[in-house]
């Protein structure tokens, strides 16, 4: 089940509340980026460490990508704030 909205957003949470047409397009970007076989394995990644350390399911902190290739737990804001609004850091 998803989580409840907030009744205080954030910056962009709340942009995209008041701009539909924003949000659709962010959506079909999003929709798109995330098909890409790199993606996949950065997701899959992830989640074979969420499982290791045993949060996978159960919310709280990200597991995140350090730039020396380490897996650290991090508050999901930090994480998903970092490179500018582009989300994760694009590989080469």
């Amino acid at each position: 089940m998803a989580p409840r909205k907030t009744t205080t957003p954030k910056r962009s949470a709340a942009y995209y509340r008041s701009n539909p047409e924003a949000y659709e397009k962010k959506l079909a970007y999003d929709t798109k980026e995330n098909k890409s076989p790199e993606d996949k394995k950065y997701r899959a990644e992830l989640a074979k460490a969420r499982r290791k350390r045993g949060i996978m399911g159960k919310g709280g902190k990200d597991v995140s990508h350090t730039k020396s290739g380490r897996t650290v737990l991090e508050s999901p804001s930090k994480n998903r704030a970092r490179n500018g609004a582009g989300g994760k850091p694009k590989r080469k």
